[in-house]
């Protein structure tokens, strides 16, 4: 099969010729439509995230099933799929609880410890598999599809983790980016009331679009009296930060009102420097959560919300296979409005 293979830490794509890959009794090999390429696959492109070379990347997909082994039963030949992250044991107390993200015995990501969709076919535990309703017309828009299970999936379960409430009024931070778009979309679905925060203005646009109520670009402004000036002196309900640098969760704190929920999101930097005082969280009742990726139950609902046309993904930059590097690029300088995906053929 032909295959986008990083061979070496930061070096370019090498299309090529692999061996298509083969499922033991528990594993299907599904043939790749299309693949989201987000900044979380970037990171491994770019060496900022170690991996075990040669290694194939991409893990947001439209797929489907063309070989089974023989204990599998949850996917047969034909089906079409998507695809979860996280490779997870299935058994532990957070598995059977539905929440996977948690898992004891987390076996790593789809795309960093196996290889992933940047290729024709891959291959992965079934339960990895996750059926694409038949309501959702995956044949013509293939790249939409893929990327539900990430840009839609995530934000859905920012909206049930912290309990995002009618007229709510919620602060996304790194709104412009290709989650933060999806999650003004979200909190939007959500009937709250949304303000994007991004230092990247030229976003803005794009953000009212999907949903903003009101966009505010901090680092043109003197203090976070912007923020209290819309919500009455009330403060923000829920915060949620995408970027999760020292200036952001600041930002963040500063601008939770009584019974406020901060998300982070980020954190993967430097560790992070923030003014939180304990008195403002016990007079406040704040709450500060982190929130990682979605469940597999959380995946299966945001394609159905989908399907049945509550929200519709961005997704901006298609290309084929031999134009990777030229699209990572794009990615990597943040030129991507929404999403970018690749068609593998």
């Amino acid at each position: 099969m032909k295959a986008l293979v990083l061979e070496s830490r930061g070096a370019p794509f090498v299309y090529k010729d692999v061996s298509d890959p083969k499922p033991n009794d528990n594993e299907a090999v599904a043939r790749i439509i299309a693949c989201g390429s987000g900044l979380t696959i970037q990171h491994v492109r770019a060496g900022r995230i170690k991996v075990d070379y040669p290694r194939i990347i991409g893990h947001e997909i439209t797929a489907v099933i063309e070989e089974v082994g023989k204990n599998v039963t949850n996917v047969k030949v034909g089906d079409a799929v998507t695809a979860y992250f996280y490779l997870t044991c299935g058994h532990c107390k957070w598995c059977q609880n539905n929440r996977e993200t948690l898992c004891e015995n987390f076996g790593g990501y789809v795309g960093r410890e196996v290889d992933g969709a940047y290729a024709e076919y891959m291959k992965l535990p079934s339960q990895n598999f996750l059926k694409i309703p038949d309501g959702l017309d995956w044949k013509n828009n293939p790249a939409e599809v893929a990327v539900i299970c990430d840009a839609i999936a995530t934000p859905f379960k920012v909206i049930r983790h912290a309990s995002v409430k009618t007229q709510d009024t919620v602060a996304v931070i790194g709104a412009g980016g290709g989650l933060g778009i999806h999650m003004v979309m979200m909190a939007k679905w959500a009937h709250s009331n949304v303000i994007a925060v991004d230092v990247a203005s030229d976003k803005f646009d794009a953000c009212k679009k999907a949903g903003a109520d009101l966009c505010i670009n901090p680092r043109e402004h003197n203090d976070n009296q912007v923020f209290y000036d819309y919500t009455n002196g009330m403060g923000v309900d829920v915060v949620i930060d995408f970027v999760s640098s020292t200036e952001s969760l600041n930002l963040g704190f500063s601008i939770l009102g009584r019974g406020g929920r901060l998300v982070t999101l980020g954190g993967g930097g430097p560790q992070n420097v923030v003014n939180a005082y304990a008195g403002d969280l016990l007079n406040k009742e704040a709450v500060v959560m982190g929130s990682r990726y979605a469940t597999k139950q959380e995946v299966i609902d945001s394609l159905e919300l989908v399907a049945r046309g509550d929200v519709w993904p961005l997704v901006t930059d298609i290309r084929n296979m031999k134009e990777a590097e030229q699209l990572h690029k794009l990615v990597e300088d943040a030129k991507v409005t929404g999403r970018a995906a690749l068609l593998i053929k």
